[in-house]
Order: structure tokens, then sequence, then C-alpha cells
């Protein structure tokens, strides 16, 4: 049977003295001890940050690079590389090939990742991320806000296995 995949999503130019790095830190642990690969982005900040924690716990990561592998290498700790060439776009990728996803801070890219998160009906939590609302009325059973890593890590697993994952 397949792993699921939940993403995690954040800036790539923070430092492991940020705020941000340890929660993806812990998210990426949390994730690999309950047995799920972890999809990011692949290169630095969150994206090191997460795949470090769950290669910490002998967890599976995977790495959606914009480049190729001589113009953006993975971070150290990506076990399985996509290189797609596509730069930014590669978003749309990192976004299907989960089940849920964890965004962690972020920049302009994050904001884009939830944004076809939530277009593709991802569950997508945001933890010290973005905050938006959609113009209206609108109801987003997809759509959570987490205060710790823990919550987040149960709202997302919670909403793969509401998925049938």
């Amino acid at each position: 049977m397949p792993k699921n995949i939940i993403g995690v999503f954040g800036a790539g130019n923070i430092s492991d003295t940020d705020d941000e790095w340890q929660l993806a830190l812990s998210v990426g642990r949390q994730l690999a001890q309950r047995g799920f690969v972890v999809l990011t982005g692949g290169l630095g900040g969150v994206m090191t940050a997460a795949s470090r924690g769950a290669k910490e716990k002998n967890g599976i990561t995977v790495g959606i690079l914009p480049g190729t592998g001589k113009t953006t290498p993975a971070n150290r700790y990506v076990d399985i590389a996509i290189y797609t060439g596509m730069g930014e776009a590669r978003n749309a990728i990192n976004t299907k090939s989960c089940k849920a996803a964890i965004a962690i801070g972020g920049e302009y890219g994050t904001l884009s990742e939830i944004a076809l998160a939530l277009k593709g009906n991802c569950p997508i939590i945001l933890l010290n991320s973005w905050t938006i609302a959609p113009h209206g009325d609108v109801k987003r059973s997809e759509w959570y806000v987490a205060t710790t890593p823990e919550e987040a890590v149960a709202m997302a697993v919670g909403a793969v296995a509401e998925a049938g994952g």
C-alpha cells in the first residue's frame, strides 16, 4: 500500500535561529513518526528544516525542485529529488502530490502554494503563516489555522483520514 504524503511549505530564506525553522523541524519529525512521507520544495529554510526533522525520525522525504540537478541541488535531507525545470510553476506539482499540506510562515511562493492547495481541494493548514480571508461568506472545509506544530500535524493527519487516506 502506498504511503500518504503531506507537504510542508514555507520560505527558503530562514535559518535555524528563526521560529519557523523550529516549527518546521518539529512538524517534519511528527509526520515521520506517524509514517507519512514529507514533501517539500527541496531547497533551504522551512524545506530543509522539515526534511531534516523527518530524517531524524527515519522518515522518507521528497523534494520537488524548481530547476535541474546542476542549477538547484536538493538540500541534503531529501531522499527523492524531482527536478522539474519549471521554476515556481512547480508549486502546482507540490500541491497536487500531497493529501494535505502545512504552510509555515512563508513569502509569496508559499502564498501561491496556499492558493493552489485551496483551488485544488488539498487541505491546507496555516501555522504562523498568511492571514487571508476570501471575500464574502465563503466556507472552506479544507482551510485550517493551527497554533502549534502538534495541532498542525493533527489537523493534517485528520484531513488525510477524512479523505480516506
